[in-house]
């Protein structure tokens, strides 16, 4: 069954779509069956991956709201390993409109039972919100990954979201984990990086991947070619980057199954 992660981070401008679709590449690199659900109504994560948002018929709208399986919309990437389920605008007022179905906060999570065979990872692209769709997210979840850019302002809403990711454990889901903090947008020549990366890695400690994410221009220039940083320029300090954190992200997530092949 695949493990499910949400890349999540309420505030918005973190690098959540970049992480979400180069972990999700990298994984698909290395042999893992990977599905990259777009849940943000930007639909940045749906381009990244040379998705065209116009001529997309039905879209994670149609699965929340319509009941539409979610196999219907899956779509493939250059990636042969890495699926797609495509997001657009109609998203931006799902949380009001799915407010008083029933179980509407579960709805993510039955939705990947069908599926959940056919893949390693499902990885989500989460809103920058606390909302209702990041809620269906964390409850469907295994684990999340929190990407935070190395600035001040950025930390402040770090504590919340760690609290968030801890009441849905408690009270939703008991499986759910945080499996590390990245910290994206890095300039370590600066003493800003610097003192941010070391405040976050003096509180979250061990939760703080080894990786960082650098700025880079080739990371920004991507998107605009519908390729993951993989495909685009594999040689820049990026992809090295992502490839490193998809690395890192992988023992984690299956430590325990590693654990037990070891055991045999």
């Amino acid at each position: 069954m695949a493990k499910v992660v949400s890349v999540c981070n309420q505030k918005g401008g973190v690098g959540k779509s970049t992480t979400a679709v180069n972990v999700g590449s990298y994984f698909a690199m290395a042999g893992k069956r990977t599905l990259l659900v777009d849940l943000d109504a930007q639909g940045n994560a749906t381009i990244c991956c040379g998705v065209d948002r116009a001529r997309v018929r039905s879209t994670v709208h149609s699965v929340i709201v319509d009941g539409m399986p979610i196999d219907r919309i899956i779509t493939r990437t250059a990636l042969e390993m890495l699926d797609v389920a495509p997001s657009n605008v109609d998203l931006s007022q799902v949380d009001i409109t799915i407010a008083d179905f029933e179980d509407r906060e579960q709805i993510l999570k039955r939705a990947f039972e069908p599926i959940a065979s056919r893949y390693d990872l499902i990885l989500l692209d989460c809103p920058p919100s606390l909302g209702l769709m990041t809620l269906n997210a964390l409850i469907a979840s295994d684990g999340v990954l929190i990407p935070v850019q190395c600035e001040y302002l950025a930390l402040e809403g770090l504590n919340a979201l760690i609290k968030a990711v801890d009441r849905v454990r408690q009270s939703k889901n008991d499986r759910l984990q945080v499996l590390g903090i990245v910290l994206t947008m890095a300039d370590f020549r600066t003493t800003l990086t610097q003192e941010v990366s070391k405040e976050v890695k003096e509180f979250f400690k061990e939760l703080v991947f080894t990786t960082s994410i650098p700025r880079n221009i080739r990371l920004a220039e991507a998107p605009s070619f519908g390729k993951p940083i993989c495909l685009y320029d594999p040689h820049s300090s990026g992809a090295l980057a992502y490839d490193n954190l998809a690395k890192e992200l992988m023992e984690r997530l299956f430590q325990e199954q590693n654990a037990g092949v070891a055991a045999q």
